[in-house]
């Protein structure tokens, strides 16, 4: 009777270690997916499905006939007049700026435009450079922020030069020649 009892005893254990026959198949349908998933995305990333699709990178036959039909447009560069200001300085002492530069424009046809509006840029850079003050201009920091604010300024003077219709001129950069702060 003892025989018997551990055997009833010892089913109910064997019972629940079982496997149960439904959870292969769960298992099975759940990876399969899962793997499929992640086989397409390293195909996609790796860059071998999009080229499959016919997605991928352009041929070197059709980037060297897009280089040919668009070539770039060239920058052209307009010479500024010098330009002598006082600063904006404290005390008694006057301090002076002399600065020569060169408009970058982004199209040779804005040359035009530009010396056209030459008058206004003048009198706009002047304008400014007698409210800045002499530290402003130290060090490269601050030639970039004259550099910043002359373009902006160079935008705003060309405006009123744009047909209608027309693409506006673009000045792109100035570029320094000399800036001498005395």
């Amino acid at each position: 009777m003892a025989a018997k009892q551990e055997k009833t005893e010892a089913a109910p254990a064997d019972g629940d270690a079982a496997p149960k026959k439904g959870g292969k198949k769960k298992l099975i349908l759940l990876a399969v997916p899962v793997l499929l998933i992640g086989i397409g995305a390293a195909l996609w990333f790796t860059g071998i499905l999009p080229g499959l699709l016919g997605m991928g990178a352009p041929t070197e036959d059709q980037v060297a006939a897009a280089e040919a039909q668009a070539p770039a447009p060239q920058p052209a560069f307009v010479d500024l007049p010098e330009i002598v200001s006082n600063l904006n300085a404290p005390g008694r002492r006057p301090s002076f700026v002399r600065l020569r530069a060169r408009l970058e424009v982004s199209r040779q046809e804005d040359v035009a435009a530009v010396t056209a509006a030459m008058p206004r840029l003048v009198d706009l850079f002047a304008t400014y450079l007698r409210e800045v003050r002499p530290e402003e201009l130290r060090g490269s920091a601050g030639s970039h922020r004259l550099r910043e604010e002359l373009v902006a300024r160079a935008t705003v003077a060309i405006a009123p030069e744009v047909r209608p219709g027309a693409t506006p001129p673009r000045v792109t950069d100035v570029l320094f020649v000399e800036i001498l702060v005395q």
